[in-house]
């Protein structure tokens, strides 16, 4: 160990018991209007962000522009033979707050359709990369690398009044947006399907056209229109939502915001967790030698697993109360099109037998399911089996709620972010501790 490095591995030694002691003696002293374990607990709780675009409903569960999920999928104009509504029509209530007609997201998809080209370099970047280059390293790259393409940031160069800037910040977000399948799928068909591209198909909307590039067939267009809805926002303060905004703040363009939003969802704290429980699943799957088990089978694992002092993943969430309804979305789905699976019959029993054990338990203040306890199951039923792509999956619905906030903070023109920091000799001085 160099000697700047054992020095440090001192120092630190040394200061973790004073954090540890602020949060477990001093937790609840305040510091102006917050307390010491929230300046310290990454500003948990605290309401100091503003959107309109999501609200996360502690007994709905997430609300677009004030719709709860089941209403969104009963309002919005259904694709034609499909099941789901139109990604496009999606997004034109979180940008407007009103249920769009047919028409009105025939435009949309056309716009998306016109606005779909990829760049040929980015595709030569994608190319350069070294195939086992994570696939969100290449989404992230990709998207940053069209940067020079940003409309908001030749009109900022040429002097556009501030009034303005939401205007060329939506022609951005309309030209990515339209781009991410695309690029979403190169990646894909590049790095797992031994480089057979497949073409776009300018007659089918945003999720009819992913999954044909995908090359995965029907009703896998309804899994993607379905997953990007409900992956779409949650909220301004989770962290690719948060960094999108953070970035975009800065007057940096859609292209850096959605690079930096991608770059936070890929930490296995974020975007990762549906391919965590997955993984669990199968797990729980070899121990049980790939049979079903029954309801009671099921309930002395699930005890033996939190007894040994283990977490049963997919459960729980820090603000509902009630099973996730974009979960619910998932298992409606599941339960007409997954209903024979053997990972599916997995994730009904633990959906019948876990949230009654959690209570019992008393330790989960929320014993439901939550979105990432289904979304894996669903894409490795139609043959999605790399875990390390789904984020990128998470990346192209989380981009839609992102683009449409960064819109409207350049309309209402919200500041520079600039919380302030202070050190932990101050917290120990207002804690009373020196």
């Amino acid at each position: 160990m160099s000697s700047l490095k054992e020095k440090l591995h001192t120092k630190i030694e040394a200061w973790r018991p004073r954090t540890t002691r602020l949060l477990k003696e001093y937790g609840d002293t305040k510091v102006g209007e917050v307390t010491i374990a929230q300046v310290i607990g990454g500003m948990r709780g605290i309401k100091g962000l503003t959107t309109d675009i999501s609200y996360l409903d502690p007994q709905e569960g997430i609300r677009f522009r004030g719709y709860t999920i089941p209403e969104v999928m009963e309002k919005l104009p259904k694709v034609e033979g499909g099941e789901m509504p139109y990604v496009e029509g999606f997004f034109y209530l979180l940008l407007t707050g009103e249920i769009p007609t047919k028409a009105e997201v025939d435009e949309v998809a056309k716009e998306f359709n016109n606005r779909q080209h990829v760049p040929q370099y980015v595709f030569d970047i994608l190319r350069a990369m070294p195939r086992d280059t994570h696939p969100m390293t290449m989404f992230s790259a990709a998207v940053v690398a069209m940067q020079r393409e940003s409309e908001f940031a030749k009109a900022y160069r040429d002097g556009v009044n501030k009034m303005d800037y939401w205007e060329s910040t939506y022609e951005d977000a309309l030209n990515l947006l339209a781009k991410l399948p695309q690029i979403a799928s190169y990646i894909y068909r590049m790095k797992y399907k031994g480089d057979t591209i497949i073409a776009p198909d300018p007659s089918l909307d945003m999720g009819g056209n992913f999954a044909h590039m995908m090359g995965i067939d029907k009703p896998y267009d309804d899994v993607s229109r379905l997953y990007f809805i409900i992956h779409s926002d949650h909220e301004s303060g989770n962290v690719s939502a948060h960094t999108g905004h953070l970035v975009a703040s800065a007057l940096s363009d859609m292209y850096y915001a959605i690079s930096a939003m991608l770059n936070g969802l890929a930490g296995p704290l974020h975007g990762l967790a549906n391919q965590e429980v997955l993984r669990w699943i199968q797990g729980v799957m070899d121990r049980m030698e790939g049979r079903i088990p029954s309801e009671e089978e099921m309930k002395k694992f699930v005890w033996d697993t939190l007894e040994s002092g283990q977490v049963v993943p997919g459960f729980g969430h820090a603000v509902l109360r009630k099973t996730d309804p974009r979960y619910q979305a998932q298992r409606e789905f599941s339960l007409v099109h997954l209903k024979d699976d053997a990972l599916f019959k997995y994730v009904d029993l633990l959906y019948k037998v876990v949230p009654p054990i959690l209570l019992e338990q008393g330790k989960a203040k929320n014993p439901w399911p939550n979105v990432d306890a289904q979304s894996g199951v669903i894409q490795w039923h139609y043959g999605l089996k790399e875990y390390e792509y789904y984020t990128v999956l998470f990346g192209v619905g989380r981009a839609l709620g992102v683009a449409a906030n960064i819109i409207w903070d350049r309309a209402l023109g919200y500041p520079l972010e600039r919380p302030k920091s202070i050190t932990t000799a101050m917290m120990e001085e207002i804690a009373g501790i020196k």
